[in-house]
């Protein structure tokens, strides 16, 4: 159990390199009543909204979502808890500030068109919401961790559910509701973006299992959630849990403490990997599953190749990059293509000119930066880092094949990876001595 004492940055004389005692990871299983009945009144409250905010985020099927509204609820809340800005996250800021300043300009190419608005104003609502994330997570870390998990943990296997349930037709209209297409989506309208919703806490899980200790809910929560994942039958999400779980378990094996503790990693991934390709081969032996598993799976399909394949739009959204140094604006290229080019990165630069794609791919690769800076300090908050980061570097990845730039749970990604940053820079300075691990 830790203890108020305990979640104090900079508590007690161990330093943060030390070997962290069993204790350290309890918070991703307990939220230490103690500690959070010592707290002021304010940040007990701003738990509690942030809880309620993460929970709505599965429900996803309308805009603007509940969540979307809750994300103003805590907004208010996180300038009434006293949250801050700090000066380490300026970089975040003008990354995101040029990004959405180029988008704004580039709609001076699609005056007029429909939705370009509302195109750009979810831009901006997002690069407001990493700040939040980043600046809520930059203090109160762990206990503001423990809780986001807690609530994304349970909303991810709510949603699972229900889209397992819709693609099984296990109730009457239950296809109708959370499954198109014979392709589990929960509460959103795309599985391909339902898919990488689940991953965060699918690796949350993971790590725990992996170092800590295998409990009996995390066990049905993690089949939940894998068997949600493969019947999204979403080539980018199976994609992306390859990347974000060897991620993991590079993290979990390089920033182990002993050798004992590397041992008990190696050997838990080799059980995790057959029990999961076990798992997987009797699931496809139930012939809906195995048919539409073998349509899917196929590296090339239909739609990647000829004129009007993924492969072929992507040829000309590059020469298009060429062509428009401002940009085409919000669906400028669609609109000349009958169709979407399917790599973020382009996205940046035909959208938002340029500049807002530069601006875009440096937030990008900063990101990156910071966070395998920060995943290397052991702080109490290192397991909720490793997981975040495996899951940004498989969305990074993954953003080659799709647009994810309007992605919330990237956002929130986003602001945990700046937010642990700035934080473990103060828990490393109130640790005076203390040596990064090599």
């Amino acid at each position: 159990m830790i203890t108020a004492r305990d979640m104090a940055l900079g508590a007690g004389a161990r330093p943060p390199y030390a070997p962290p005692p069993a204790a350290l990871y309890a918070p991703a299983y307990s939220l230490a009543p103690a500690a959070v009945a010592a707290m002021p009144f304010r940040e007990r409250l701003l738990l509690v909204v942030l809880y309620v905010a993460v929970l709505a985020s599965s429900v996803a099927v309308i805009e603007p979502s509940p969540h979307d509204a809750l994300m103003g609820v805590l907004a208010v809340t996180c300038i009434v808890a006293g949250v801050r800005f700090d000066r380490r996250l300026t970089l975040l800021f003008l990354f995101l500030l040029i990004w959405n300043v180029s988008g704004l300009m580039s709609l001076l190419n699609v005056v007029g068109a429909e939705k370009t608005i509302q195109y750009a104003a979810t831009s901006f609502y997002l690069a407001v919401a990493a700040l939040i994330w980043a600046c809520l997570f930059a203090e109160n870390t762990l206990m503001r961790l423990t809780v986001l998990s807690k609530a994304y943990i349970l909303t991810a296997v709510i949603g699972a559910l229900a889209g397992t349930l819709g693609y099984f037709h296990a109730f009457p209209r239950a296809h109708d509701w959370f499954a198109h297409d014979d392709r589990a989506l929960g509460m959103f309208k795309d599985p391909n973006v339902y898919g990488p919703f689940l991953i965060w806490p699918t690796l949350v899980i993971t790590e725990r299992m992996l170092t800590y200790r295998i409990a009996f809910g995390d066990l049905v929560a993690a089949a939940v959630l894998l068997l949600a994942l493969l019947v999204a039958f979403s080539r980018g999400a199976w994609f992306h849990f390859a990347v974000s779980g060897m991620v993991l378990v590079a993290l979990c094996f390089l920033t182990a403490q002993t050798a004992k503790a590397r041992f008990r990693i190696f050997r838990m991934s080799v059980i995790s990997i057959v029990l999961l390709a076990g798992l997987v081969v009797v699931l496809l032996s139930i012939p809906a599953i195995g048919s539409m598993f073998s349509e899917r799976a196929r590296l090339i399909q239909s739609y990647d190749v000829g004129e009007g394949g993924r492969f072929r739009l992507q040829e000309l959204a590059l020469q298009d990059v060429l062509k428009y140094p401002n940009g085409m604006g919000p669906f400028g290229f669609a609109s000349t293509q009958a169709n979407q080019q399917h790599n973020v990165y382009l996205q940046g630069f035909l959208v938002y000119g340029w500049t807002g794609g530069m601006a875009y791919i440096l937030l990008v690769c900063s990101t990156l930066l910071v966070g395998f800076r920060t995943v290397f300090v052991h702080t109490p908050w290192q397991p909720y880092v490793i997981a975040t980061y495996a899951a940004f570097v498989g969305e990074v990845a993954e953003g080659f094949i799709i647009d994810s730039d309007h992605w919330r749970h990237f956002f929130l990604l986003l602001g945990i990876i700046w937010g642990t940053m700035v934080a473990t820079a103060k828990y490393v300075r109130g640790h005076q001595g203390a040596q990064p691990v090599r």
